[in-house]
């Protein structure tokens, strides 16, 4: 099959799970910016055993596979009476490991904040909370504009778990076996999957750099 009698077969179908892999990873990315914020607060708190939740959090999720995670959350939790359908199972697999980098990605930001600045504030009698809030997340963020763009870059490529559960529409990697099961795609199918990656990708990267390059912080 060439390409031409590929996409006027299967084209809306390619368009479709275009649209499923940009609608899964925005909303997958928005999901890990919160929860790796708030679990990198925890890694950076005065209390210890706060502390111990972000870095056991980090360390759990960080380390297991996204397709053994997945498998749980489908196959798994069945058996603990939870059950989630298939799309939002592969979101939280994809969020629940993603945040885990992403806590990593805003703890070296962090570190990059010089210690004078948190003395001074503690000096002006500022709360840890405030502290939080308008020195450190601020710089931490604008820090980490790079990394959290390769992340966004990894947590599109990532919902390409999708593909091991029935979505419908499928995303770019499941409409791959979509097309191979009702005829003769071939690596062509495979190409033009990859291709919509890698211009999306492309695009993740080219506006992170922009954005980069207005925000950084300049030392």
């Amino acid at each position: 099959m060439g390409f031409t009698e590929l996409w006027s077969t299967y084209g809306q179908n390619y368009i479709d799970a275009l649209l499923t892999t940009w609608g899964m990873t925005l909303v997958c990315f928005a999901l890990v910016m919160v929860i790796a914020v708030f679990v990198t607060v925890l890694r950076v708190s005065p209390f210890k055993p706060l502390r111990w939740l972000g870095d056991l959090y980090v360390q759990i999720f960080r380390n297991i596979p996204g397709v053994s995670l997945l498998i749980i959350v489908v196959y798994a939790l069945p058996y603990l009476n939870v059950v989630v359908d298939y799309l939002p199972s592969v979101i939280v697999t994809v969020v629940l490991v993603a945040s885990a980098f992403g806590s990593e990605n805003f703890m070296s930001g962090i570190n990059t904040i010089g210690v004078g600045q948190i003395e001074a504030a503690r000096s002006l009698g500022m709360s840890f909370g405030k502290i939080l809030r308008r020195i450190v997340i601020p710089q931490a963020l604008r820090s980490t504009v790079l990394p959290m763009t390769n992340l966004f870059i990894a947590v599109m490529l990532t919902t390409a778990l999708g593909s091991q559960v029935p979505l419908d529409p499928p995303e770019l990697t499941g409409v791959v076996s979509y097309i191979n099961t009702r005829s003769t795609g071939g690596i062509l199918a495979f190409a033009v999957s990859a291709l919509g990656y890698v211009l999306t990708a492309l695009a993740i990267g080219f506006a992170g750099s922009r954005l980069d390059r207005k925000v950084r912080v300049l030392r």
